[in-house]
C-alpha cells in the first residue's frame, strides 16, 4: 500500500470550518467565488466534473451563454448524458439529453425558475470549499483501497430527477444537486465514499454466482456503509454511516435484530428484487423499521466478519465470493445464540 499523509476526520473538519468562515471568501462576489471552483478534479482514475458551475455562469450577465452548455456541461461527459439520461427518463424526453439542442433548451430556463434555491446549493459547496474537498476524499480513498476503479461523477442540476447520486456505471454517475430531500453535507464528506466503494468493490463480483441475489445488494449496500466508517477512522458514529441515522433508529435495530435476521434469511439467494428482505417499505413486514432495513443487515454482517478476522479485514471482502462473505462473518451463528 503506498505511503501517504492523509488528514484525520477531526482535522478535515476543522479544515472545513477555517474555510467556511474565511473573512476572505466571504468578500468575493457570488460569480467571483464560482469561477474559482475548477471545472473538473482529477485524481488517479477519477474524475469529478463540477458542471453546476457553468449551468449558472451561463445566466450570469444578462444574456444566456448557449455555447458554454454546450462546450461545459454537454461535451465534458457526454456519455451520462445520452446513455443515463438519456434512457431512463423514457423516449419522450430523450432527446432533451442527447443532443445540444435539448441541453441548451432546459438549461435557458431550469436555473432562471431555480435561482435562489439552485444558488444557495452552489454557495454550499463553495463554502465548503468543494475542491479541497473532493481531493482530499479522492486521495484517501485511493490510499486505502486496492482495487482502484476507473469513475466519472458529474455535480449537476438536471430537469428530471431520478438518480439522486448515482448512475448507470462507473462511467456514467452523477449527483443531482437539486434531488428531493438531499443532505447536501452528507453527500458530499460521506457520501462519496460510499459511492466510491460500490465502484471498486462491484466490478469484482460480476462473475459471482450469487451476484443477482438479494444478498449480493445486502453486502454491497452494507459493506459500502462499513467502508464510509472506516473512511473516518471509525471517529463517527457507526449509525453516520449507515444513511445518518440516529441513534435512536440504531437502537430500534439492535433490539430487533434476531427476528429481523431469521425472519428475512430466506430470502438471500432470491433473484426477484420485489421481496420484503429489499423492500421492506413496500411489504412492510418491520413497518417501524427507519431508513433502508438491508443497509443496516449488511453493515452487521460486515462487522461481524471483522470482529472475527481483525480490524483490517474488511479489504478482504473485495475478493471474497459473496457465500463466503456470509458464511465467514460468523453472523448466522450470532443470531442463532
Amino acid at each position: 500500500m503506498k505511503t501517504l499523509i492523509v488528514l484525520s476526520a477531526g482535522i478535515f473538519f476543522c479544515l472545513f470550518s477555517l474555510v467556511h468562515n474565511n473573512p476572505l471568501s466571504r468578500d468575493l462576489s457570488f460569480r467571483d467565488s464560482l469561477l474559482l471552483v475548477s471545472d473538473s478534479i482529477k485524481v488517479d482514475n477519477i474524475v469529478i466534473h463540477n458542471l453546476f458551475k457553468s449551468q449558472i455562469l451561463a445566466h450570469q450577465n444578462g444574456v444566456y451563454d448557449s455555447l458554454m452548455i454546450v462546450k461545459k456541461v454537454y461535451r465534458p461527459h457526454q456519455q451520462l448524458w445520452d446513455g443515463c439520461y438519456g434512457m431512463i427518463f423514457g423516449e419522450e424526453n430523450t432527446s432533451k439529453f442527447n443532443t445540444p439542442t435539448g441541453m441548451i433548451a432546459w438549461n435557458k430556463t431550469l436555473y432562471l425558475e431555480n435561482k435562489a434555491a439552485f444558488d444557495l446549493k452552489a454557495k454550499q459547496l463553495i463554502s465548503m470549499n468543494i475542491d479541497s474537498v473532493l481531493k482530499i476524499n479522492l486521495h484517501k480513498f485511493n490510499q486505502m483501497v486496492d482495487v482502484q476503479p476507473q469513475a466519472i461523477i458529474s455535480i449537476l442540476f438536471t430537469p428530471l430527477q431520478g438518480i439522486g447520486f448515482g448512475g448507470c456505471n462507473a462511467d456514467q454517475f452523477a449527483l443531482e444537486l437539486n434531488y428531493a430531500n438531499n443532505d447536501l453535507n452528507y453527500t458530499i464528506h460521506k457520501g462519496i465514499p460510499h459511492e466510491l466503494n460500490h465502484l471498486a468493490y462491484e466490478p469484482g463480483r460480476i462473475k459471482d454466482p450469487l451476484h443477482e441475489t438479494a444478498l449480493a445488494q445486502v453486502i454491497d449496500e452494507g459493506f459500502a456503509c462499513y467502508f464510509t466508517w472506516v473512511f473516518f477512522d471509525r471517529k463517527i458514529k457507526e449509525y453516520e454511516a449507515v444513511e445518518n441515522m440516529s441513534a435512536k433508529d440504531w437502537n430500534w435495530y439492535l433490539k430487533n435484530e434476531k427476528e429481523i435476521f431469521q425472519q428475512l434469511k430466506v430470502y438471500f439467494n432470491s433473484k426477484d428484487s420485489n421481496n420484503p428482505l429489499l423492500r421492506n417499505e413496500q411489504f412492510k413486514l418491520f413497518p417501524e423499521a427507519p431508513k433502508t432495513l438491508f443497509y443496516w443487515l449488511g453493515f452487521r454482517i460486515i462487522q461481524s466478519y471483522t470482529d472475527l478476522h481483525g480490524p483490517e479485514s474488511w479489504k478482504d471482502i473485495y475478493k471474497l465470493p459473496i457465500a463466503e462473505v456470509l458464511s465467514k462473518s460468523g453472523y448466522e451463528k450470532k443470531m442463532q445464540k
